[in-house]
């Protein structure tokens, strides 16, 4: 490690850097520990002792990537994509500064089912700039869209991990980068139209209104139209936030209850904490793919399966991480995630709070933003929406008042997604875990307290359902449903509390060389079990039995281990 601190010093050196400078750069990128008194042995070469201390010890948060050091990603076979990379900049990055009310206006994003004609007049001329500057100019639509498959399909390495991946998805990364991702592109449209007040729309899947593909995304004239979208799902069919793959034989009033009870699920039940909320920890020197968190998993990852197309060999656009921002629709969904941080936030102010994670709040990224610079932005910079002087347009949480209900064991339900051959079918016991889920496997799961919490105690540690070892191969769209105590999980409706969550893999690659050999992730999947616990009455029990079903890629997932933890 003491090769590799003076080897960083040197080439910082050599890139015109002041000594000191590279010296802050190696305090907030060395590993902890032993390496410490090396950083501080260099402080005697002339770097003030505020410098030496500013690095607190144990912090690594994942650092900027060089964009010189951007690889080639690992994309399909058949991908029309030669580079995932952005254009070099002979500029060294500068710090973000938020904008000042009085140069920039506040921006309301509006639900997309609402805007005027007006609006997408606007907005089509927005896309039509990006789109007609050259591919090599940071603020084209090519451009922009390359952003997403640089960052997500192993293009980069976190700054001082050279040959470890790069991944901003299924770790607490996921709602900060996409919010920069979009703050930028806002800001690079606004610019090209000469209106810094406009705003880009939300797809406002979460609400009945707002369900259905929007509008102006389907007329084959538009700039808005991706040509490479399931043609199955245009309007006026409904979405179906839990897609797995697979038609639902649902009534459009059995898919909006089905939908909001989703929302609940993902939003209240199992999002009772931030570290739930966010995902799993990831920092500098970590593998990727630590854990997402609840929303990241649904209802984001079926959106995209849902608009991506079947007939393309990775279900081009919307359906791979590396081609999803070649449709504009990409940017109205993430809107929404961005949307729900907000939204949870509102939830419950007391307990639904940002991370104080050191290492969350100084992980950094690189965006070019509208004049066109290369800007350095870090989470912390994009906790307040309001800073940033953007907002939502408010609309209605119907999805509130929607909490899961238990099923009747005997009941079976005409709207299940399973043929009456599988809705007999038992989960087999599972053996010695790991396991491949060819099928439905149950296991019993031994709770980590004894008899029943006082609602003092729940309050303060949730008891949750840890699936780890999950391993599947990264090009395999697959999905697999938790259940809970459920006699017959095939009974389990639209909105059973039996459904504990569920896992979603949507298809991507990773770069060469970057990480272990082969192409598959290895992730954990975390379940806050409390409010399903108090609504199955079995709060007094000393285990649960756990039933994985596959619905999605089955036998090509992996679950190492199941087990029950108490978290804060």
């Amino acid at each position: 490690m003491r090769r590799q601190i003076s080897d960083a010093a040197s080439s910082l050196v050599s890139s015109r850097l002041s000594f000191a400078a590279a010296i802050v750069h190696l305090c907030c990128c060395a590993r902890p520990s032993g390496d410490r008194d090396v950083l501080l042995g260099l402080g005697a070469l002339g770097a003030s002792a505020t410098l030496m201390t500013a690095r607190r010890a144990g912090a690594d948060p994942i650092a900027t990537p060089d964009i010189s050091t951007c690889g080639p990603a690992d994309l399909p076979p058949g991908a029309n994509v030669l580079t995932c990379c952005p254009p070099p900049s002979n500029a060294l990055p500068v710090d973000f500064a938020p904008p000042g009310a009085a140069s920039s206006p506040l921006r309301t994003r509006p639900a997309a089912h609402s805007v005027t004609a007006d609006y997408v007049a606007k907005f089509n001329a927005g896309i039509a700039a990006m789109k007609a500057l050259p591919a090599d100019d940071p603020r084209s639509f090519a451009a922009q869209a390359s952003v997403h498959c640089a960052y997500c399909d192993g293009s980069y390495s976190p700054e001082g991990f050279p040959g470890v991946e790069l991944q901003v998805h299924n770790s607490w990364l996921f709602f900060p980068f996409h919010r920069c991702y979009l703050y930028f592109f806002e800001r690079i449209l606004g610019s090209l139209i000469g209106d810094p007040s406009f705003a880009i729309p939300f797809w406002n899947w979460d609400a009945p209104d707002g369900m259905r593909m929007p509008a102006m995304y389907t007329d084959r004239s538009s700039q808005l139209f991706d040509p490479r979208r399931d043609g199955r799902h245009a309007p006026p069919k409904l979405i179906d936030l839990d897609y797995s793959g697979r038609e639902p034989r649902f009534t459009d009033n059995q898919q909006i209850d089905h939908n909001l009870r989703v929302m609940y699920r993902q939003m209240v039940s199992l999002s009772p904490t931030p570290s739930l909320f966010f995902g799993s920890a990831y920092r500098a020197g970590d593998e990727p793919n630590q854990g997402p968190g609840p929303v990241e998993n649904i209802p984001h990852g079926p959106v995209h399966i849902w608009c991506g197309d079947p007939n393309q060999p990775g279900r081009e656009d919307m359906g791979n991480f590396y081609s999803s921002g070649n449709d504009p629709l990409f940017y109205a969904h993430h809107a929404n995630i961005d949307r729900m941080w907000s939204v949870w936030k509102g939830l419950d102010a007391r307990r639904h709070t940002d991370l104080n994670d050191p290492d969350w709040l100084g992980a950094s990224f690189l965006f070019y933003d509208e004049t066109p610079k290369l800007v350095r932005i870090r989470v912390r910079d994009v906790l307040d929406t309001g800073a940033l002087r953007y907002r939502y347009q408010d609309v209605p949480l119907q999805w509130r008042a929607a909490r899961p209900t238990v099923t009747a064991a005997a009941t079976r339900r005409a709207d299940s997604l399973l043929t009456p051959a599988a809705q007999a079918a038992d989960a087999k016991k599972a053996g010695k875990l790991p396991i491949t889920l060819e099928e439905a496997a149950s296991v019993a799961v031994k709770r980590p307290v004894a008899g029943r919490r006082s609602k003092a105690e729940k309050a303060s540690r949730e008891e949750v359902l840890v699936i780890d070892g999950i391993e599947v191969d990264r090009d395999v769209a697959a999905k697999f449903d938790v259940f809970v105590n459920a006699e017959d999980h095939a009974a389990v409706g639209s909105g059973g509390r039996e459904l504990a969550g569920s896992f979603v893999n949507v298809p991507h690659r990773h770069g060469h060389g970057h990480g272990k050999k082969g192409r598959g992730i290895k992730t954990t999947l975390r379940l806050a079990l409390n409010e399903q616990l108090e609504d199955l009455k079995a709060e007094g029990d000393e285990s649960v039995e756990v039933i994985l079903v596959p619905r999605q890629g089955k036998g090509k997932v992996k679950v190492g281990g199941v087990r029950i933890e108490l978290m804060h």
